[in-house]
């Protein structure tokens, strides 16, 4: 057999149907790691679906547990000679919250529907749609040569929606055991819907609550209004001190230095581009003199998440006791995550704002990571996907959202190499999330092909 005999394989099983009706019975599962209610499910999504798909293929497989984990793990490994290179996959079979009552009419979340060269469902690209393509190239590569020509080893969680707690922990716990040279993975969209792409790490993410209580309960806004303070005119002028009106940031400890040439010159050739359905893009927002490009891949961004003060629902003539907002700092290499909180806590109190409580709500926090983009897993990895589709993938040092990846980077110390199989406007973590057709199909072939070179004896030393 020969590698396009490979990707041919692999793409049948788009062709007849399969990869469909596999995907549908997956996505019909409500894996809601963030609803105790389904804590069962996440459990029979390992043990009736992903284990035997990889026992199947000659994995040998284990459930791992942790106890501050969401989930199990399910751990899968086929080792052929321990001379060969190991390649690390992962995946996540959890999803986010349904959101059953917002899908457009006619869709659901716990059913593939297709509309169009599109297919709807809650986990389609995030991440059930995506473990399921990596799995069955490596399938379409074992069948085709007898063998995968490396070893390989697979992790999926059943967490990572919600922070995946415990990851971090496992993989302490059982670093010998994952004991690998490559993380090769799949989450997160593709520059654009029609460009293949390569990102080498990801954004970290600290989320944070800004809060002032200023006394117990409301007070008539005619007595009292003047001599009260505000928490919520407090509150909003301590959010509009870390940036500027227009979001650049105002706190130096939250910036890189610089933007490195290599991340300059790796996203020269990227456009952000959401499709028709993706938002357009607001001009002068962010670090001024930055590409859109260089912005979310190669800067640090700061949003609100949440606000509220008083009783939205139902105003009332009070002056509220106090006021509360859901932050986030999203951030790249060079900056130091342990000093992100007391940085803004000097900042606040610098510019007449210790009323503001900064409080960690336990919510996700991801550190950041880029693999070197010259290190020549990349270029491989990067010639490959051109081999097989013709196009030139684009090359992002990092991706511009969140994942686990400084686990696998600083705790296995692996390289990390993601090729995502989705888009900016696939509406993941929002109602109607989907996944074009055309994406899938393409996928398939470009991983095999991957998958094929790298058993083919000429990946790079690792």
């Amino acid at each position: 057999m020969t590698r396009a005999q490979a990707i041919a394989h692999a793409q049948d099983y788009f062709d007849t149907g399969a990869f469909k009706r596999d995907l549908a019975r997956l996505i019909a599962m409500p894996t809601e790691s963030q609803n105790p209610d389904r804590a069962p499910v996440l459990a029979d999504y390992l043990e009736t679906e992903m284990r035997p798909l990889f026992e199947r293929l000659g994995f040998e497989c284990r459930i791992l547990k942790h106890p501050k984990a969401k989930g199990p793990f399910l751990f899968a490994q086929r080792i052929e000679d321990e001379s060969l290179p190991t390649i690390f996959g992962y995946g996540h079979g959890d999803v986010i919250r349904g959101l059953d009552t917002q899908w457009s009419e006619g869709l659901s979340p716990w059913t593939l529907t297709e509309r169009g060269d599109r297919w709807y469902g809650r986990g389609v690209v995030d991440n059930k749609g995506q473990h399921v393509i990596n799995i069955n190239a490596l399938r379409a590569v074992l069948e085709s040569r007898g063998k995968l020509g490396f070893n390989a080893k697979y992790l999926i969680e059943m967490g990572e929606e919600s922070g995946s707690p415990g990851l971090r922990e496992l993989c302490v716990d059982e670093a010998e055991l994952f004991r690998s040279d490559v993380l090769i993975a799949s989450d997160g969209p593709r520059l654009n819907a029609e460009r293949p792409t390569v990102f080498l790490g990801a954004r970290g993410v600290i989320t944070f609550d800004l809060s002032i209580v200023a006394r117990e309960g409301g007070h008539h806004s005619g007595n009292w209004g003047g001599i009260l303070s505000d928490p919520a005119i407090q509150l909003a002028h301590a959010i509009a001190s870390i940036t500027s009106p227009t979001g650049q940031i105002r706190i130096h400890e939250w910036v890189p230095k610089e933007l490195p040439r290599a991340v300059r010159e790796a996203v020269a050739d990227c456009i952000i581009d959401g499709g028709p359905d993706g938002p357009q893009i607001d001009p002068g927002w962010g670090e001024p003199g930055l590409s859109p490009a260089e912005q979310v891949f190669g800067w640090c961004s700061f949003d609100v998440l949440a606000m509220k003060s008083g009783v939205p629902e139902t105003p009332v003539n009070a002056v509220p006791p106090s006021a509360w907002a859901r932050v986030a700092l999203r951030f790249v290499v060079g900056i130091d995550p342990r000093d992100v909180v007391p940085a803004l806590r000097r900042h606040l109190d610098r510019n007449g704002f210790p009323m503001v409580e900064i409080i960690m709500p336990g919510a996700e926090r991801f550190g950041a990571t880029r693999l070197d983009p010259e290190d020549p897993w990349v270029t491989f990895t990067i010639n490959s996907i051109a081999s097989s589709t013709n196009k030139k993938p684009a090359l992002l040092p990092n991706l511009g959202g969140s994942l686990p990846n400084d686990i696998f980077a600083e705790i296995l110390g692996l390289r990390t190499i993601w090729v995502p199989h989705s888009y900016p406007g696939c509406s993941q973590h929002a109602p109607d999330e989907h996944l074009p057709v055309a994406i899938a199909r393409e996928a398939l072939g470009l991983m095999a092909g991957l998958y094929w070179d790298i058993g083919s004896g000429n990946a790079p030393p690792v």
